[in-house]
């Protein structure tokens, strides 16, 4: 997966990202028509997970790769106490509280930082992560699950909703510096970063002609000694004001 790396400027995308407008278009790259249904199936997704017998908390979550907020208002908020969030962009993370609306009471910490130099420093009940974690280089997104793993609170969750790739092997876009992962690389990244699969879902009803999409239910892998090794969490000096 090595030319993973060589594919992904952090720079890049960052530039990309900055000249995409604060508009659920914007954030979904032309297909805002899709939220609806892709929040639709995330529901049952994260109802699923919060319905079992080993079940999360609903205190605290965190949207990682927040954009201006499609899933802290849609999805989180309405299932959790409070909802932090991590978004590089600064005119996105500007934006999540008006995006939100009159639950904007229920964010808590906004962090604008990119999430290969995001370490929380809370205990999360559900960490979400979606369409963001191909823009990390293989061991940044290792060292970012392991830091994430070493986060959860009692039966907490690791969620990831992300495109693959249909021919079993990584695709680069070069406009915004992203990879697309196959199913097999992602399993690969879950193991080394001691995560297990609790539950997998492919998103149904989107249409014809992009990739497939695929949610992960991850916890820590208690069996996995060699990656039983903690991550001290980070200090921020990136955080807006709520």
């Amino acid at each position: 997966m090595s030319s993973v790396n060589g594919s992904i400027s952090y720079n890049k995308a960052l530039e990309y990202w900055a000249e995409i407008p604060a508009t659920l278009d914007g954030v979904l790259g032309g297909f805002g028509f899709i939220s609806q249904i892709d929040i639709d199936g995330s529901k049952l997704f994260l109802k699923s997970i919060l319905s079992s017998k080993v079940s999360p908390g609903n205190q605290l979550a965190i949207d990682c790769g927040a954009g201006i907020g499609r899933i802290t208002k849609d999805l989180l908020i309405p299932h959790f106490d409070l909802v932090d969030a991590v978004e590089p962009d600064e005119k996105f993370i500007n934006t999540i509280k008006s995006f939100v609306g009159d639950n904007s009471t229920k964010i808590g910490m906004l962090y604008n930082l990119s999430l290969q130099e995001f370490a929380p420093v809370k205990k999360y009940d559900v960490i979400w992560n979606q369409w963001v974690l191909g823009y990390l280089k293989n061991e940044d997104l290792v060292s970012y699950l392991i830091r994430c793993r070493n986060a959860l609170n009692t039966n907490g969750v690791i969620v990831i909703k992300e495109n693959v790739t249909s021919s079993g092997i990584s695709e680069t876009d070069d406009v915004d510096s992203s990879v697309t992962r196959s199913l097999k690389q992602y399993l690969r990244i879950f193991k080394e970063s001691g995560l297990k699969r609790v539950k997998q879902c492919k998103q149904t009803n989107f249409p014809n002609g992009i990739y497939p999409v695929y949610m992960f239910a991850l916890i820590p892998n208690s069996n996995d000694k060699e990656n039983s090794k903690t991550i001290r969490p980070g200090s921020y000096k990136h955080i807006v004001d709520t």
